[in-house]
C-alpha cells in the first residue's frame, strides 16, 4: 500500500499560514518555520493587546476628565467623589464625551458633584 502524505490539506495549510504572514520582512514572510514562529508570537500580542486596549482607554479618558475638571477648579477624585455621592452613575467613557463634546453638562455635573460634597459635610 503506498505511503498517504496528505498533499492538498498541507499545501493549503502551508499556504493558509504563509499567507498570514504576509508583510512580514525577509524570512518571516517567505520561510515556514520562522513565518509559524512569528504568527505564534504576534496572535499571543494581539489577545494581550486587546485586554490592555481596555485599560489604555480607561487611562485616556481619566486624563480627559482630570483635565476639564481642573478647568472648572475641581479635582478629579473629588469630582468622582461627588458624582458617587450625586447618585451619577455615568462611565468615565460617557463623562469623558461629555467633558470633550457636551461642557455645559459636564458643568451642570460639576456643580451637582459639589452640591453633594457640600451637603455630606454638613450633615456630619
Amino acid at each position: 500500500m503506498t505511503r498517504s502524505t496528505n498533499g492538498s490539506a498541507s499545501r493549503q495549510k502551508k499556504n493558509r499560514r504563509l499567507k498570514e504572514a504576509r508583510g512580514y520582512r525577509g524570512g518571516r514572510s517567505k520561510l515556514w518555520r520562522t513565518a509559524s514562529e512569528t504568527l505564534v508570537r504576534a496572535h499571543a500580542f494581539a489577545t494581550a493587546d486587546r485586554r490592555r486596549k481596555k485599560r489604555d482607554f480607561r487611562g485616556l479618558w481619566i486624563v480627559r476628565i482630570s483635565a476639564a475638571a481642573r478647568l472648572r477648579g475641581i479635582s478629579y477624585s473629588q469630582l468622582m467623589d461627588g458624582l458617587r455621592k450625586a447618585g451619577v452613575e455615568l462611565s468615565r467613557k460617557e463623562l469623558a464625551n461629555l467633558a470633550l463634546h457636551e461642557p455645559a453638562a459636564f458643568d451642570a455635573l460639576v456643580e451637582e458633584a459639589r452640591g453633594a460634597r457640600a451637603a455630606a459635610a454638613a450633615a456630619s
